[in-house]
């Protein structure tokens, strides 16, 4: 996992190189005959790659972005209209026999499949009508790190020539020098506070929210520490009624508009006693996680990077070996 992790900044760096001119094609091709709306398709830590892509989709494009739940197609074996789509598919493997059944039932139904897979020769691949390839390597880690980011990085390098956003498209060149920057960041604090946790909440908002839900995957899987992702803007909706005195929290809050939502919130909760650890801001009664500052769309696969350090040293302080949680494997198959 450390190993894989360190890499992201070349992988990035290569899968930009690699994919701009099928990337820029594409954008155009999208441009010239708009889809009526987006279906996203993953599992696990690509899911989670995919709700960025909703995001950033609807925020930047203004185009309706929706999740497909895969038992729809897997299990109950029905096939919503799926006419004018795009069906954005994200895998490393490629090859789990749900997110195939949906992929094939969604070609049958009139969808365009645009699939950003690890595995460029996988089956998820040959089904897809276009593949962006994410060129990050095998990655023998059960837990996912560097696709992840790779993912990230290809969402943005669409989404940035579809909406002709020269800037996000600079910003993301530099991505990979801040990167590496990003994974030297200390960020020893959270391993100290949360060696002895049994339980904590991942906090995020829009793009930010992503992140969370990987954050909180990682916890589980490598470090054996229940975690929750939830919106900062659901916490009060019942999920505040677990805060209280020494309950740990670790929020993200990326540079957009999305800011002021969750630093408030993470000033209450530190009035409350809650151990409060945030990467994004500095607040009074929190602990600050040093960041990479950057263009907000860029910041969560920054905060991600330098997560997935601090996620290992947990693990490995907890006792455990990020590398093997137990009852996992590489490629789940789901049926």
């Amino acid at each position: 996992m450390f190993h894989e992790a360190a890499q992201a900044p070349q992988v990035v760096r290569a899968q930009l190189a690699a994919n701009a001119a099928h990337t820029a094609r594409l954008a155009a091709r999208l441009r010239a005959s708009p889809p009526r709306a987006v279906v996203t398709c993953a599992r696990g830590s690509s899911d989670h790659a995919a709700t960025f892509a909703r995001y950033l989709i609807e925020t930047r494009l203004g185009l309706l972005t929706s999740s497909a739940a895969p038992s729809v197609s897997s299990v109950y074996e029905a096939s919503p209209d799926l006419s004018g789509t795009l069906l954005l598919t994200i895998s490393q493997s490629g090859a789990s026999p749900d997110i195939l059944a949906v992929v094939s039932r969604a070609r049958d139904a009139g969808a365009h499949v645009v699939a950003l897979v690890n595995a460029e020769h996988s089956p998820l691949a040959q089904l897809a009508d276009e593949v962006l390839p994410l060129h990050a390597g095998p990655e023998r880690s059960v837990a996912a790190t560097k696709s992840y980011i790779a993912s990230l990085s290809a969402i943005v390098q669409l989404v940035a020539e579809w909406a002709g956003d020269a800037p996000l498209a600079a910003a993301l060149e530099r991505a990979p020098a801040a990167l590496a920057r990003a994974w030297q960041l200390d960020w020893s604090a959270a391993v100290a506070r949360l060696t002895a946790a049994n339980d904590l909440y991942v906090i995020g908002r829009g793009l930010g929210l992503a992140i969370a839900q990987e954050a909180a995957l990682k916890f589980k899987e490598t470090c054996g520490l229940h975690a929750e992702a939830v919106s900062a803007a659901e916490l009060r909706h019942g999920p505040m009624a677990l805060v209280g005195a020494g309950f740990p929290l670790l929020l993200f809050t990326q540079n957009d508009e999305s800011r002021p939502g969750v630093t408030q919130l993470a000033a209450e909760l530190a009035a409350q006693d809650a151990d409060v650890l945030i990467a994004g801001a500095r607040l009074p009664g929190t602990t600050e996680l040093p960041t990479e500052g950057a263009h907000p769309v860029i910041e969560p696969l920054l905060f991600i990077q330098s997560f997935y350090r601090m996620a290992n040293a947990l693990s490995l302080a907890r006792g455990r070996d990020p590398d093997v949680p137990p009852h996992l494997s590489k490629v789940t198959e789901t049926l």
